[in-house]
């Protein structure tokens, strides 16, 4: 487990992390062999099956299980029965999360290649700037896209180039806003309307966006919105992480495919024919 922890720890360093975020080993013993790493978005029991069926010893997860102070771990909850599964067949959890976001390349660089963005740039550096570390870190990125797309049809390859997900992809604006410049940032994303607008791209795509936020930003005439998945915007970088850790001698990196969005059913309303009817005959 050794070289798998420092080979995470040198790409995403625990101490880039918020510092609310909880990040690093969580479970497991770290004298301990790792021949199998599942690579996964969220640590919920259905990817800690999907562990346990192919024989996974340690599972690499974006999300934290215990980001908020717990009194206790007993099998009556749903996390403690997570962290008894995990000790009693032996399988370590390691989470980097926040520290991911900022790295260079990281979280929503992986977002980024989906839609082949180039000269990429953060979207908001971190407060104490990255020129020390020689790196471009910060939270999101800005690029080029391959060809100037209306918002329609930006939304539509969106929904092409993401994993597939119940709640798909939505988007706010003008359907036919030219978008050349598009800045993008995996998961939670309201927080950074501001700084798309600063930064004068022509969208700005993420997820988990609340409609008050959404439209006052859109009033100030902010970037056109477009708002995916939280689980589909992140997902791409598990790629890139099992990719860093086949890096680690004698280690097979497996990535979950498993959808985790907590949305399973999506209804699209009915499209209305506004013609008059035919009266005739």
């Amino acid at each position: 487990m050794t070289d798998v922890v420092a080979e995470l720890e040198r790409r995403y360093p625990p101490s880039w992390a918020e510092e609310w975020d909880r990040v690093g080993l969580v479970l497991g013993e770290p004298t301990a062999a790792v021949r199998r790493v599942l690579c996964v978005v969220d640590v919920v029991p259905e990817t800690v099956a999907e562990a346990l069926a192919v024989g996974a010893d340690m599972i690499v997860a974006h999300h934290p299980l215990l980001l908020r102070g717990v009194s206790s771990v007993a099998p009556t909850t749903v996390k403690g029965r997570i962290v008894h599964q995990l000790i009693r067949a032996g399988v370590a959890l390691y989470v980097a999360h926040t520290n991911a976001d900022v790295a260079s390349p990281g979280v929503s660089d992986a977002l980024a290649a989906r839609f082949g963005l180039t000269g990429l740039r953060p979207l908001q550096r971190p407060a104490a700037g990255s020129a020390a570390h020689g790196d471009e870190r910060g939270i999101g990125r800005i690029g080029e896209l391959p060809r100037p797309m209306t918002l329609a049809e930006l939304t539509r390859h969106a929904a092409a180039v993401l994993p597939v997900t119940s709640w798909g992809v939505r988007a706010a604006g003008d359907p036919g806003r030219m978008v050349r410049t598009l800045a993008v940032s995996g998961g939670s994303g309201d927080s950074f309307l501001g700084a798309a607008t600063a930064a004068g791209v022509d969208a700005f795509l993420t997820s988990d966006l609340r409609h008050h936020p959404a439209s006052e930003h859109l009033a100030a005439d902010g970037p056109a919105l477009i708002d995916a998945a939280h689980w589909a915007t992140e997902r791409p970088w598990l790629d890139d992480l099992a990719a860093l850790l086949r890096e680690a001698p004698g280690v097979e990196t497996l990535v979950s495919d498993l959808d985790t969005d907590p949305w399973t059913v999506h209804a699209a309303a009915p499209v209305v024919d506004d013609k008059e009817p035919d009266r005739e005959g």
